[in-house]
């Protein structure tokens, strides 16, 4: 995203240096972790007015970030980070002490799912805590940010009441792809706290966002915490939905699509999240809706959100129907056969490749003896650190080269635009199966190919 989109998208910038100016003026401000999550909330913090230290363990990291590199790909990043980085109002540093001075530290550390369980790993998240409990000083506020199971944000309030610390629990809602709008630009924000100055300090942070118009809703912690995994959740269970008519639509010769495009014109039901596919991925919706079962049992109210357990099952199996599906198109076996894998990243817009439902494809595919050949914009070299076996192709299609099937698995825009002739001159068998909805059967099918879709006749 240039700098040209960028002016845009973002809140109007009135100040001089183009930079958008708070009206009570600068604060300084702590982002704990600079991952996805607070890579993005300091620069953006930065584009606010405000004086932001980035503080992290990864020295390759942080040495990145202070020379205004992003370690991952996230359009409209590089040119925020570059900017604020290059006039001294963000910096980055090791030192949790060079926070010491910040009126708001902002925790933003990730949960990751705990290996062969469904609970979150917060061993981070109280690591963070305990370094921020140690040098915040009198009259600071903690901000936690990171996704966490209900109950923990009182946890460690009790921890931070013992040094007169206050906290509020303020949800992050990034979309990858889309985090710096969705940083600035919020739909809403949640501020989670029975501590008046906690709250007062957050809205003066956020003063020139909220000036916008973006609705606060105000919480106690548990709500605050239950609403991002509560709008996972519910986004998770709407996707699986529609991917499950997709199973009932293949045995009965329904489309799919034109179930979802009948069913979106309801108000009370709506478009957005209903296109079948090979369902979602990524490092938060899987590994959220898992954690909430967790939290759930518990807590003892497991059958409350035992459909979740459902909606997670309904997900994989997208997956495996288009291993089958490629079977199918290969004569009932992949064995000798080469596939020409389009796409990584668990989305478009990303480099993100956690939980990828492409690459999940992809290793399947060649456990039962396909040739795999690999390619997406972005995520290549994530990819291959994880996927050392695959082979990896420097385009599109030199991925499709000699294919035998060639599968349309992330859905980027270069992907959506190639044409049958494009690949016709390069595959060996015209097999396509497209797991992300977007391709024309029609205009496939009248050019020779052999097409298939999840849910699609």
């Amino acid at each position: 995203m240039s700098r040209s989109v960028l002016r845009h998208v973002l809140p109007p910038r009135p100040g001089p240096a183009g930079v958008l100016r708070l009206r009570s003026g600068a604060m300084r401000l702590s982002v704990i972790g600079t991952g996805y999550l607070g890579a993005t909330h300091a620069a953006a913090m930065a584009e606010l007015g405000h004086e932001v230290v980035g503080v992290d363990v990864d020295q390759t990291k942080i040495d990145r970030l202070a020379a205004g590199e992003v370690p991952f790909y996230e359009p409209g990043l590089p040119e925020l980070l570059g900017r604020h980085v290059g006039t001294g109002r963000l910096r980055f540093t090791t030192s949790v002490a060079e926070a010491a001075d910040a009126e708001l530290h902002f925790v933003c550390v990730g949960t990751p799912q705990k290996p062969g369980e469904f609970a979150a790993d917060l061993q981070y998240v109280d690591a963070a805590f305990a370094a921020v409990g140690e040098i915040a000083a009198p009259g600071s506020v903690v901000v936690g940010k990171s996704t966490v199971p209900v109950g923990t944000a009182a946890r460690l309030d009790a921890q931070l009441q013992t040094r007169g610390i206050p906290l509020v629990w303020n949800p992050e809602f990034l979309r990858e792809g889309f985090a710096v709008v969705d940083t600035l630009r919020p739909d809403r924000i949640v501020m989670g706290s029975e501590a008046d100055d906690a709250r007062a300090a957050l809205e003066r942070c956020y003063e020139a966002i909220l000036a916008t118009g973006t609705p606060v809703v105000y919480t106690d912690f548990a709500t605050a915490e239950l609403v991002k995994v509560a709008a996972n959740s519910f986004l998770a269970t709407k996707i699986s939905f529609i991917n499950a008519m997709a199973e009932v639509c293949e045995v009965v010769g329904a489309d799919v699509v034109k179930l979802a495009e009948a069913i979106g014109h309801d108000e009370r039901i709506g478009s957005k999240f209903l296109r079948a596919g090979l369902g979602f991925g990524g490092g938060c919706l899987p590994k959220d809706i898992r954690a909430f079962m967790a939290r759930a049992g518990e807590l003892g109210v497991d059958q409350a959100v035992a459909f979740l357990k459902n909606v997670d099952e309904i997900n994989l199996r997208r997956r495996a129907r288009m291993v089958d599906l490629a079977r199918e198109l290969c004569d009932g076996s992949l064995a000798g056969r080469r596939a020409g894998i389009l796409g990584a990243a668990f989305k478009p817009e990303s480099d993100d490749i956690r939980d990828s439902p492409a690459l999940d494809v992809a290793v399947a595919i060649q456990r039962a003896g396909a040739a795999v050949w690999v390619y997406d914009p972005e995520a290549m070299t994530n990819a291959k650190n994880t996927h050392p076996t695959l082979a990896y192709a420097a385009s599109a299609i030199e991925a499709c080269q000699d294919a035998d099937v060639v599968l349309h698995l992330t859905e980027w825009a270069q992907f959506r635009d190639l044409t049958p002739d494009d690949l016709a001159a390069v595959v060996r068998q015209k097999n396509v199966i497209d797991g992300r909805s977007v391709l024309d059967p029609a205009q496939w099918r009248a050019a020779g190919w052999h097409f298939r879709a999840l849910g699609r006749p």
